[in-house]
């Protein structure tokens, strides 16, 4: 998510790339024609050999792209080092985050001032401890993610997963915390998750297939005992699910989860009886998504079985159906069911309406609600971390375009609100009202409204003010409206920042999301030009100016509107971009293929092969002035391999007619989500930001 200022058009910019980058330093990537066949129908991959990953010929390649875009940036280190100074000035190097109860102790995770991780502290009578440090850990590690720590019920004992490579492929270590000692027994190819029973000794874990890295199975390993002997509790065989797990709030259930796009099923274990087979809650039915929570008076259940938006029942025991439960909160449908959270003695509920989030605090029963909400018309509400069940306070957070996240604490006795805890910027000079943020709505092809979320310092002229438009549209995500630090730097060069909430997300709930995937995904694209042809239209940017960026699914959204209105925008981020669609779902061997068939289709299905065909931007790469792109990977990317962009970057630059500029910038040591560390993922960031100001014509 980022913006920028305006001065030259592309066309200005052009000389500049021809004098400053040598034609021939351009990497020209080999042909190896290889011919794909399905339904009798021929498609030709000059670049499919891009797939052997690990061979000298894609590692020099890469080598030779990374330093081709390694020489743009280099030219704009002291413009890179700007933005890094400016969000230094701004954000607090030993930022914290709010205060949150685990059983009882108080912990916080803090950064260190010149280090890239965080540490955890423990917070006892006044007295502060480092639980947790995640700079020891990734010592000697190019990359390092802590993914997920449980301590066990008594505090005695955490269990932790870490990842040092990037492909999401966590392993389990054990520690005694008071003397500090990590135990010999390792659990490795997890997925990171990590749940105790209650009985301090078993904890359940998630593993992976090693081929597709689908989540699949659920083991019980016992403290003390060998990995090799830990026992397989569930196994999910269908490719199009994947598990996880949870615990109640209550903590008297462990929930094991198997989802995919269209249906669910949770089954159950005893948090005291870990040793007991788990039970099937409500067995899984077409079109059928529920999820579940325990109260000491029965189960709530939000479904959204003949309800999109979904509903939520009660039920004493594990119902024999859905329709037997006691209906709560009915279907509405213009509100959609975010989420619930049930304590001992009130309900929770976070809902949607509109695009705008509410929370809603009443009685078990549904009953006598207060909401709560915020008067300005762009925000983001959210439950925060809620740990004790016996509560009678209940934690949320709050954020906005122009207003960093706080998090507060709403009393259901008093029915009031108290600010508990706010993050604050450094910068002296930072004031939320010199920032305007509102909704505007565009106009589909179709006549669909189309919501957006903008922001713009006060005071710019709009009708001159380039725009960086984000999207994503898929899977039914909704992209928050959240405040971020880094995005002033842009703000305040003059760039105008805006998210499209386009169909495929479920900002205005469930049909919003299911116009916008299988055969209604070219909504996705539509919306998003629509989008930006009506802000220039009605004067929010200069229509030359227009700027798109978007990651993963984003990147596919990215490469389709940059196919289909080239001419629209002047550059485009894409960031881990999805753009072989049709050849990536035809591989079941690669990471998430069959999962994904219930959000794009089944390509060995002729109907559905070629409507994704119809969109798939690899493979309408075609000769026409591209816009300029940066698009970026990681190497060990697990869940867009790394050859889906260094394939389109190499077509895209062998069919651009024009001069602007295509980089590729893959980090070798960094997956899915970029690298790791603070002063990596902020570079990451200012040199997106240069090579807008670049084709902007931004020098400072």
């Amino acid at each position: 998510m980022k913006n920028f200022l305006r001065l030259f058009s592309l066309f200005s910019f052009t000389p500049f790339i021809v004098n400053s980058q040598n034609a021939s330093t351009i990497p020209v990537a080999k042909e190896i024609p290889k011919e794909l066949i399905k339904h009798n129908h021929v498609r030709i991959d000059p670049y499919f050999w891009m797939n052997e990953r690990d061979s000298k010929p894609v590692l020099d390649y890469i080598a030779e792209e990374n330093n081709y875009s390694k020489r743009f940036f280099d030219q704009k280190e002291g413009l890179i080092n700007t933005f890094l100074k400016e969000f230094d000035g701004r954000i607090n190097p030993e930022e914290t985050s709010a205060p949150f109860e685990i059983q009882g102790k108080t912990y916080q995770w803090r950064q260190i001032k010149d280090k890239d991780y965080r540490e955890l502290i423990l917070i006892e009578n006044q007295k502060e401890t480092v639980f947790f440090d995640e700079n020891a850990l990734a010592l000697g590690h190019e990359y390092y993610s802590l993914g997920d720590f449980s301590i066990s019920p008594n505090n005695e004992l955490v269990a932790f997963s870490q990842d040092k490579i990037g492909r999401r492929n966590y392993a389990i270590s054990f520690r005694e915390n008071k003397s500090g000692k990590v135990l010999k027994e390792q659990i490795p190819n997890t997925d990171g998750s990590i749940l105790w029973a209650n009985d301090n000794q078993t904890v359940f874990y998630v593993k992976k297939d090693p081929t597709t890295l689908r989540e699949f199975q659920i083991y019980r390993h016992v403290l003390g005992t060998s990995n090799t002997k830990d026992e397989l509790i569930f196994e999910e065989k269908d490719e199009r699910f994947a598990v996880y797990i949870t615990k109640t709030l209550d903590k008297q259930f462990i929930l094991i989860h198997s989802v995919s796009s269209t249906s669910s099923e949770t089954w159950l274990i005893g948090a005291d009886k870990p040793a007991e087979k788990a039970v099937c809650f409500l067995k899984r039915e077409k079109d059928h998504l529920y999820e579940i929570t325990h109260h000491e008076t029965g189960f709530y259940i939000l479904t959204n079985k003949n309800s999109p938006n979904r509903k939520l029942v009660f039920s004493k025991s594990i119902p024999n159906s859905v329709e037997s439960c006691e209906v709560l909160i009915a279907h509405n449908n213009d509100v959609y069911l975010d989420e619930m959270e049930v304590f001992k003695s009130f309900l929770v509920v976070q809902s949607r309406k509109m695009g705008r989030t509410e929370i809603s605090v009443g009685s078990l029963q549904a009953t006598n609600f207060s909401s709560i909400s915020m008067p300005e018309e762009v925000y983001e509400l959210g439950l925060s971390f809620n740990e004790n069940y016996e509560s009678k306070v209940v934690n949320y957070h709050y954020t906005s375009l122009t207003s960093p996240s706080s998090i507060y604490k709403y009393n259901i006795e008093s029915k009031t609100t108290q600010l508990f805890f706010q993050k604050t910027l450094i910068d002296p000079n930072f004031r939320s009202e010199n920032y305007v943020s509102t909704r505007i709505w565009a106009t589909a092809n179709d006549g669909q409204k189309i919501p957006i979320s903008i922001v713009y310092k006060k005071g710019i002229d709009l009708k001159k003010a380039p725009l960086l438009l984000y999207g994503y549209g898929s899977y039914g995500v909704t992209i928050p409206a959240t405040f971020s630090a880094t995005r002033l730097s842009l703000l305040d060069r003059g760039f105008v920042f805006a998210i499209a909430h386009i169909r495929g997300g479920k900002f205005l709930g469930e049909k919003w999301y299911q116009d916008g995937k299988l055969n209604h995904k070219r909504n996705t694209f539509t919306d998003f030009i629509n989008a930006a042809e009506w802000m220039a239209m009605k004067g929010y940017c200069d229509p030359n100016s227009i700027y798109a960026q978007g990651g993963s699914a984003g990147g596919l959204l990215m490469g389709s509107v940059t196919n289909l209105a080239p001419y629209l925008f002047k550059g485009v981020i894409a960031q881990v971009p999805f753009v072989d669609v049709v050849s990536t779902m035809l591989d079941e061997s690669i990471p998430l293929t069959v999962g994904e068939y219930e959000e794009w289709g089944n390509p060995n299905e002729e109907d559905a092969y070629w409507y994704m065909l119809s969109y798939s931007p690899y493979d309408h790469v075609k000769q026409m002035d591209y816009p300029a792109m940066l698009i970026t990977t990681g190497y060990h990317d697990s869940q867009v391999q790394y050859w889906e962009p260094l394939k389109w970057v190499a077509k895209l630059r062998k069919n651009n007619t024009g001069n602007a500029p295509i980089l590729f910038d893959c980090t070798m040591s960094a997956g899915h989500g970029g690298g790791s560390g603070r002063s990596t993922e902020r570079l990451e960031v200012a040199k997106e930001f240069a090579f807008l100001c670049e084709i902007q014509g931004i020098n400072e």
